[in-house]
């Protein structure tokens, strides 16, 4: 097993228990308890996992948001091919509205060059990415931004929502479950995630295997408003049957 491998195991058990211990973890992946302490410590520094004595925690237990440039760290290859796969669900023309998130970024990047849309984004480093695209119309919503996420929230963006129609949302999320649906921490951003989805003729999540094994304070949409997962290989068979029984259709990448 590769370190990033073992990595990726470690999180989604602490994320499953609720934390960790070393010792344990170093039985189960037949390595060295230092190997184990280096692995912890790559994790603490993408933001996902807060070291404690013996062990770590996830940091959903600290109610605690990793900022934009941990998160944009973690899963880069798995967030690449699903940023690729979302463009089937491209429009060839018309608006779309692009989420602020760190896999919806991998998104903006790989937006082709041949197709004359119109984007509405909520996060300034979007915005700038788009900005000089000649094919591309931008508008960036107004409001307060927020500087763990860079997405712009509140009111003022809020009222504008509320006057758009857009064909395709792609959106972001922190944690996604069966029972829970699709849910942030914040609930200033949440609103802002659910006027997305209500502003759209088509909704689709873009979402690594990590996404689903977590539930968060505020809920922004149910499964049965999203009309696409797009995910990673690493989600659990049985999980995407479950998720696609309750609405969406989900795509493994």
């Amino acid at each position: 097993m590769y370190a990033e491998e073992r990595q990726q195991e470690i999180l989604r058990e602490a994320r499953a228990a609720g934390r960790v211990d070393v010792v344990t973890l170093a039985e189960q992946f037949g390595v060295t308890t230092e190997t184990i302490r280096r692995d912890l410590t790559v994790l603490e520094r993408a933001g996902v996992l807060r070291r404690v004595h013996g062990g770590a925690i996830p940091v959903e237990r600290l109610g605690f948001e990793p900022a934009v440039a941990a998160r944009d760290e973690v899963m880069t290859d798995e967030k690449e091919r699903i940023a690729k796969a979302a463009l089937a669900e491209l429009p060839q023309d018309g608006a779309i509205v692009i989420d602020a998130g760190t896999t919806t970024g991998r998104l903006v990047q790989v937006l082709p060059a041949d197709r004359e849309l119109t984007v509405i984004v909520n996060a300034p480093p979007l915005a700038t990415a788009l900005a000089t695209r000649p094919n591309l119309t931008v508008f960036m919503l107004g409001g307060r931004v927020r500087g763990r996420t860079l997405a712009t929230v509140e009111d003022w963006a809020l009222g504008q929502l509320s006057q758009l129609h857009v064909d395709v949302a792609f959106m972001a999320t922190n944690g996604c479950s069966v029972a829970k649906g699709l849910t942030t921490p914040d609930p200033a951003e949440a609103a802002i995630k659910r006027a997305m989805v209500a502003s759209a003729q088509r909704s689709v999540l873009l979402a690594d295997h990590t996404k689903f094994s977590s539930n968060y304070l505020a809920r922004f949409a149910t499964l049965s408003d999203i009309d696409v997962i797009v995910s990673d290989t690493g989600l659990d068979l049985e999980l995407a049957a479950d998720l696609a029984a309750a609405g969406p259709e989900v795509v493994r990448a």
